[in-house]
């Protein structure tokens, strides 16, 4: 699915991950970043093939369906299926970017959000010196934690120069610059809900409706 970019100049976020189920704690990250940098359009992206970890349990159909259901009504939030169709390649997300980055041109502002866990093991992740050419940035934190800490001696020197102080320059700029924002992320996880379906316990105010309805008419994740 190829979807169709905001108006030059504007900014585009991508935020991917396996979405096994999406619940909650993704979309008020997707929706409180969004808010504060101004993000005409966030793409959730949902994983194919991660290549550091197993499988995820649902089928991408069925991943791509509940994303779907969660971010409707949202004309902030659009779904990008371009991982889960890539079917029987790992999904890298430099060669992700890279497709995004031809579809929108070389101009378009576009910034890659990650949890500063993530951000922490940015040297393990495949060709990470090339982001900088592709992408900014975003780097969600906790309140007062310092992200930096933990990061590996060749990310710190690439990244650290990089460090925009004003949100701004992520639309003033295609690519290249690290931004952190700090949010209070919603301490909910995926392998939780699944344990907790799986064992009859309910899910309610955890993952929105939608998607509660579609994993209890489906039989997802009850083994």
């Amino acid at each position: 699915m190829l979807l169709e970019p905001p108006v030059s100049g504007t900014l585009i976020g991508i935020l991917g991950g396996t979405f096994d189920p999406i619940h909650y704690g993704h979309l008020r990250l997707a929706e409180e970043v969004g808010e504060a940098l101004d993000i005409a359009q966030l793409r959730l992206i949902p994983a194919g093939q991660p290549p550091h970890r197993g499988a995820p349990r649902a089928s991408p159909a069925d991943r791509l369906a509940m994303t779907r259901l969660a971010i409707e009504g949202n004309a902030r939030l659009a779904l990008d299926d371009r991982e889960v169709n890539a079917r029987g390649r790992p999904s890298y997300t430099v060669t992700t970017l890279e497709a995004i980055r031809a579809d929108i041109g070389p101009q378009q502002p576009l910034a890659l959000l990650m949890g500063a866990d993530a951000f922490a093991g940015f040297a393990s992740w495949h060709r990470w010196q090339d982001f900088a050419g592709l992408t900014h940035l975003v780097v969600t934190t906790r309140p007062g934690h310092d992200a930096t800490a933990a990061l590996d001696t060749n990310v710190r020197e690439l990244w650290l120069s990089r460090v925009a102080d004003d949100a701004r320059r992520l639309h003033e700029q295609p690519c290249g610059c690290l931004y952190f924002l700090p949010i209070t992320a919603l301490d909910i996880s995926a392998s939780g809900l699944r344990e907790m379906i799986a064992t009859g316990r309910s899910t309610r105010y955890l993952l929105p409706e939608p998607v509660r309805g579609y994993i209890e008419a489906n039989g997802l994740y009850r083994t």
